[in-house]
């Protein structure tokens, strides 16, 4: 299926970093990682630094799903406000969500250091606006629940908010634990580490066939060769989801835009990652060139075709939505795409071992949070493949 659709930012910006040959032979190895995106490459590099012999099979090239289509907001805040997961989950474990993805910030700076490229890191503030007055208890309660569990969040409202940023809101919950990067040359460098420790890469190579058994894993390319592994991995997203018998996950649309370079105009979001209470909501930042990228207008998956139909006009609407927060610039698209994510019922992912094949293992990084979570999901899929109690495992398991 194509996950992303017209033109992408990332790929067009970056070109061809690097090139990976498909697996043209028979292979052996003790991890098998389906998946070269993001979530695979940060498996990739941690695995191979933990020692383990790592293959890396993708379908499409290197970072060319929903990588491709990732605005790459890095947060620590989930889709599910920390107060109504609290009552979904329970008040230790919806708090320890929220801290493991602000940790997780932190051991992506790290990442991001190791490698070689520069891949756009940047540390900026989170900006979550209440859309409308009626979301402003709703944001007070966020913050107080938030302050709680020791999460560093400020309640701005009316001239202690507009005396920071010109935005017509009526709150705001202004965080310091966020970041942007550049999801494609992210990928490829911790790939590029990845296989500096050992591992292989091979892209243009699908799995046409998987068993998995209490022995190992044997899987069948679409160019006739055999891999065989002590266990795999899935990184694939929803694609994933073909794999299980229970559905976990709801398909959505989201629709994207960057602009023009703006050069030396004065860009009061630099610093910000911003977004709003309205669901589905608006969120924006700027890019290492200076162009706004926004995204947005969230609504149910159907087809690739029905979803790329509407993907000129929905940005189009995204666009519209920014020029009032930007009256002095002339903002214009420049390019314009749309992806396909899966969400949940609890804004969490989905980690860890296979609820029905031995052997085999999820990181399944749905809703708005797919980088920090693949960060989760490295350090728990490590303790699982040594066989090590991991204390944060069981928020996001299956059948939870």
């Amino acid at each position: 299926m194509d996950l992303t659709s017209t033109h992408p930012y990332w790929p067009l910006r970056n070109g061809l970093i690097r090139t990976y040959p498909p697996l043209e032979e028979d292979a052996d190895c003790e991890i098998l990682i389906l998946g070269a995106g993001i979530t695979g490459a940060i498996l990739a590099e941690r695995l191979t630094r933990d020692g383990w012999n790592v293959l890396v099979l993708d379908c499409r090239e290197v970072a060319h799903g929903s990588t491709a289509a990732s605005t790459a907001i890095l947060q620590y805040e989930i889709d599910t406000h920390l107060v109504d997961l609290i009552e979904m989950i329970g008040q230790p474990a919806a708090e320890r969500a929220y801290l493991l993805c602000l940790q997780s910030i932190d051991t992506l700076e790290n990442l991001a250091a190791k490698i070689p490229c520069d891949c756009g890191f940047r540390r900026k503030q989170s900006l979550y606006l209440a859309s409308r007055e009626d979301d402003v208890p709703i944001l007070e309660r966020e913050c107080a629940a938030r302050r709680a569990c020791g999460i560093d969040v400020e309640f701005a409202r009316g001239p202690q908010l507009s005396a920071r940023v010109p935005v017509p809101h009526p709150a705001a919950l202004i965080s310091r634990g966020a970041a942007s990067c550049d999801p494609f040359r992210m990928a490829h460098g911790l790939l590029e580490l990845a296989m500096g420790g050992g591992a292989r890469v091979h892209d243009r190579t699908g799995a046409t066939r998987i068993e998995c058994t209490n022995d190992g894993v044997l899987v069948q390319t679409d160019r006739n060769f055999r891999v065989r592994a002590k266990k795999i991995l899935f990184a694939t997203g929803y694609e994933a989801t073909t794999r299980l018998r229970k559905n976990v996950t709801r398909l959505k649309s989201t629709y994207a835009m960057v602009t023009q370079p703006l050069g030396d105009a004065d860009i009061w979001c630099d610093d910000w990652l911003v977004w709003e209470t309205a669901r589905p909501y608006l969120y924006f930042r700027t890019t290492a060139d200076r162009r706004l990228l926004a995204g947005g207008r969230d609504d149910n998956f159907r087809s690739p075709p029905r979803r790329d139909a509407k993907c000129h006009r929905q940005a189009g609407r995204i666009l519209k939505q920014l020029e009032p927060l930007f009256p002095d610039l002339r903002l214009e698209i420049e390019y314009a795409w749309a992806g396909t994510f899966g969400e949940t019922e609890d804004g969490l992912a989905y980690i860890g071992p296979s609820p029905d094949h031995p052997n085999a293992y999820f990181a399944l990084g749905y809703g708005g949070n797919g980088i920090t979570f693949s960060v989760i999901a490295a350090d728990i899929l490590s303790d699982h493949l040594r066989n090590r109690h991991n204390s944060d495992a069981h928020i996001f398991r299956f059948g939870r």
